[in-house]
């Protein structure tokens, strides 16, 4: 994407910083690198329609999702959520819509999908990872999903894809006590697949694209669409148990505790936590 300004985004609202860029490293693959250096990878509204927009248009048999340098993703740009009159709003607007509509992108491409960890992935760039098929991380990396310690209910969609991933004790683990674990320790959990040699994600996760990309094409889509319904038939809710949980998720955007763990991040200062 050459713009910063995404196909469809209002006109008179303020640019992004983040782009999300497109190359061909290898024939079949195509690479997503996100990139937002003053924000360490941040998840903006650009870089998430970039995902909405650009997947559909793909034709390759294997995609990368990475981030620039040394930095994947340090989840939603929570950075501009201060303003007090429109808080739970633009929060709620920021994670219910660009950031799942870019992750129903991801799932939905009918051939395999790998993130390259080349550098922290935290919270819902945790979650992006996780929507892909495969993960290779660098050795040098951290893992965390911190809601815990901005006062956020997590969608009980994102946290089922964890206990799919790595079992409901290590997602309670993951969850409720909200440090961050390395990358030999996420190997171990089975949250990423490999761990690459050091200096060598990029190379290795081309590699082992390239080596994706030339498995027989109709196996792939569909033995990845057999795996999908499976698991989405495992992951069956009644309705009312899914009503409560998504109450109680936008409730939380309201809450005087999420906006103060926001504000506390911000401020970089431990948060006073009212319960409310």
């Amino acid at each position: 994407m050459s713009s910063n300004r995404p196909p469809g985004r209002d006109p008179d609202e303020p640019l992004q910083s983040g782009r999300l860029l497109v190359d061909e490293p290898a024939p079949g693959v195509a690479r997503l690198t996100i990139s937002n250096p003053g924000k360490r990878g941040a998840l903006d509204h650009a870089i998430l329609d970039g995902f909405a927009v650009t997947l559909p248009s793909l034709d390759a048999r294997c995609v990368i999702i990475t981030g620039e340098q040394n930095t994947f993703s340090a989840g939603y740009d929570i950075g501009d959520l201060r303003g007090p009159g429109v808080f739970a709003d633009e929060a709620e607007r920021l994670v219910a819509h660009p950031f799942t509509a870019a992750l129903e992108a991801v799932e939905a491409y009918p051939f395999p999908t790998l993130a390259a960890l080349n550098g922290h992935a935290i919270g819902g760039g945790l979650e992006l990872a996780l929507a892909c098929d495969l993960r290779i991380a660098a050795g040098t990396i951290a893992l965390a999903m911190p809601p815990a310690k901005l006062g956020l209910v997590y969608s009980h969609t994102g946290i089922g894809k964890f206990i799919e991933t790595i079992g409901a004790p290590r997602t309670r683990e993951l969850f409720l006590v909200g440090r961050r674990i390395d990358a030999r320790t996420a190997k171990d959990w089975g949250l990423v697949n490999a761990i690459a040699q050091e200096g060598r994600i990029g190379e290795e996760a081309v590699e082992l694209a390239s080596e994706i990309a030339a498995n027989a094409p109709l196996a792939q889509a569909g033995n990845k669409r057999v795996i999908n319904a499976v698991l989405s038939a495992r992951a069956t809710m009644d309705p009312a148990t899914e009503r409560e949980l998504i109450e109680l998720r936008r409730a939380c955007f309201a809450s005087a505790d999420f906006r103060e763990g926001v504000r506390a991040f911000s401020e970089k200062r431990p948060p006073r936590w009212q319960g409310r």
